[in-house]
């Protein structure tokens, strides 16, 4: 889990830990979660790197990437994941930073700065593999993804996950189209 916009973020967690969900998250994200009671593991544990470049770097590293990535039914990329000795990831809980919100009334420095790059990684590759794994982008999704665990004993279906990994490639696209606009306009 790694949310710009922590709104509902009690709810999300509440329910994942109901369905014996453990967290893991970078920097505020990971402060908020444990300030609401809940143990959440700081990504850096599991990466053995701290978040760089005043935050810029923190989720991009292997180790993240063959959790998402691995095809779990391949017996050669199932032995390579166990080597590592990390955990699995099942969902990807990941809002982009608000760049379109900063458009109006801030410097150009600030608005870069909100050109998300670890959000749109780790949501693209949970959305590649989810047959495997369930991307979740919208706020708005939180309380369908719970329905969905609910229904099926505390993991995702196939339909699921796939209609979550067609819309989250759809808002990186519009996320992205917006970048490129501004960058070209200015």
């Amino acid at each position: 889990i790694s949310v710009y916009d922590k709104k509902n973020l009690k709810y999300l967690c509440t329910n994942l830990f109901k369905h014996n969900y453990n967290f893991i998250s970078t920097g505020s994200t990971g402060s908020k979660i444990r300030d609401m009671g809940f143990k959440c593991k700081d990504i850096s544990r599991i990466t053995k790197f701290k978040e760089m470049f005043d935050g810029r770097v923190k989720t991009l590293n292997p180790l993240i990437y063959s959790s998402l990535l691995y095809i779990r039914d391949n017996e050669f990329h199932k032995r390579q994941f166990l080597s590592l000795n990390i955990p699995q990831i099942d969902i990807v809980v990941v809002n982009l930073y608000p760049f379109e919100r900063y458009l109006k009334n801030h410097s150009r420095k600030k608005i870069i700065e909100m050109i998300d790059i670890g959000g749109p990684s780790l949501l693209r590759a949970a959305s590649k593999n989810f047959e495997y794994i369930t991307p979740i982008l919208n706020l708005k999704d939180y309380k369908e993804l719970i329905k969905n665990l609910e229904i099926n004993g505390g993991i995702t279906d196939i339909n699921f996950r796939k209609k979550m990994a067609s819309k989250t490639f759809k808002q990186i696209s519009d996320y992205d189209k917006t970048i490129f606009t501004w960058l070209n306009e200015n």
